[in-house]
Order: structure tokens, then sequence, then C-alpha cells
């Protein structure tokens, strides 16, 4: 039997586990102002992820239109961040 690091069990056990999605909106949620930049991330209200989908809130008309435009850019940005390609989809509301 192989050993293992905490980061390694960890990881396994997430992967296998049903928190996995909660724990990634999570670190979507603290990851925001880093991946879009403090504006954005000022005039956003919420960020959730459904299944493979990003939701995206604001009241900022100007905003939801530019997040709109950037919807390839934030799939990157954001499954990059993850560390695979969860999301496939973008909705701003």
């Amino acid at each position: 039997m192989a050993e293992l690091s905490f980061q390694e069990a960890m990881q396994q056990f997430l992967k296998q586990s049903r928190l996995k999605h909660g724990i990634q909106a999570v670190q979507i949620e603290e990851l925001w102002e880093k991946l879009m930049g403090k504006t954005i991330a000022k005039y956003t209200d919420k960020i959730q992820i459904s299944g493979n989908t990003l939701f995206i809130t604001s009241a900022v008309a100007p905003l939801k239109n530019e997040l709109l435009y950037q919807k390839d850019k934030i799939i990157e940005r954001v499954n990059e961040a993850l560390g695979e390609k969860l999301i496939k989809e973008v909705v701003v509301r």
C-alpha cells in the first residue's frame, strides 16, 4: 500500500465526496477578486455554482454587459483556478 501525503489523501477524498462542489463554490467566492479584479469583485453581488454552470449576479448593468462579453475568459480562468474543467456555462443575472 502506497503512502499518501495529507493533501493527496484529502484530494482523493474530495473527488469521491459530495462535498466537492460545495468546496469549489467557496473557493470561487474567495478567488473571484484575484481572478477578475477588484472593480468587478466589488460590484458582483453573488457568485454561485450549480452543476456545470457559474451564476454571477450584479445590479450594475454595464458590468453585466462586460461579463457577458467575457464568458469564455471567465470559464477559462475559473476552471484553471479549480484545476479541472468544471464550468461549462456562465449565466449573468
